[in-house]
């Protein structure tokens, strides 16, 4: 799966209303420093101690909007 990686602060630029808020960013331990990555299908995924787990997803044109802010294309 192709992912952009980036910031938990990045992250919190992207959102737009009706996705993840700043409050379930923070209940799913997310905080400014905390790696994040958004995989080609919107999902967002936060890194764990033992892998990667999805705590929500984007919607409508996330990709250039992930793309704008992290300067980074898709790595697999």
């Amino acid at each position: 799966m192709k992912f952009i990686e980036m910031t938990g602060v990045t992250l919190d630029k992207i959102i737009n209303d009706g996705e993840i808020h700043a409050d379930g960013l923070r209940e799913a331990g997310v905080e400014a420093s905390t790696i994040v990555r958004v995989n080609s299908h919107g999902d967002i995924e936060v890194r764990r101690p033992e892998g990667w787990d999805i705590i929500g997803g984007l919607l409508g044109e996330y990709v250039v909007r992930v793309q704008d802010q992290t300067g980074l294309n898709w790595a697999e």
